[in-house]
C-alpha cells in the first residue's frame, strides 16, 4: 500500500450555521456536492482535497479544544495565494492571529468553535 494524497479532512462544529460565515465568507471556500447524511454540514473543495464540516450531534464528545490559540494544537493548514491579504482579512474581522513575527511564513487563527487553522505562504 502507498498513500497517494490526503483526500479530505473533517472538522466538527457545534453550530454549522455559525461556521458558514467563517468558512465561506472569510476563507472564501466553495461548497462541493455532498450527499444527505442526516447531519448538518458541508464539503468544500480545496485543490485536490476537501474539507468536511460536520455539526456535532447533541451528546457526542469530540474532545476538548485548547482554551487559547496555539500553533501546536491539531490544525488544518491552508496555503494561500496572497498571504498579506489573508492576514488583513482576518485582522479586519477582529479574529485573533498568532504568528512568529515578520519573518514568519505562516500564522494561525481559530474558527468560531476553536478549531485551529494555519495559513501559509505559497
Amino acid at each position: 500500500m502507498r498513500v497517494e494524497r490526503i483526500d479530505h479532512t473533517a472538522l466538527n462544529v457545534s453550530d454549522f450555521e455559525r461556521a458558514v460565515p467563517f468558512y465561506e465568507g472569510i476563507l472564501g471556500l466553495q461548497r462541493a456536492d455532498r450527499p444527505e447524511m442526516g447531519l448538518a454540514g458541508a464539503w468544500y473543495q480545496i485543490g485536490e482535497s476537501q474539507l468536511h464540516l460536520i455539526q456535532t450531534p447533541e451528546g457526542v464528545d469530540v474532545g476538548t479544544r485548547p482554551d487559547k490559540l496555539s500553533p501546536i494544537a491539531g490544525h488544518l493548514a491552508l496555503r494561500v495565494d496572497d498571504f498579506e491579504a489573508a492576514r488583513r482579512r482576518f485582522a479586519e474581522q477582529g479574529i485573533e492571529i498568532f504568528d512568529l513575527g515578520p519573518q514568519g511564513d505562516q500564522f494561525w487563527v481559530r474558527d468560531p468553535d476553536g478549531n485551529t487553522i494555519e495559513i501559509t505562504r505559497r
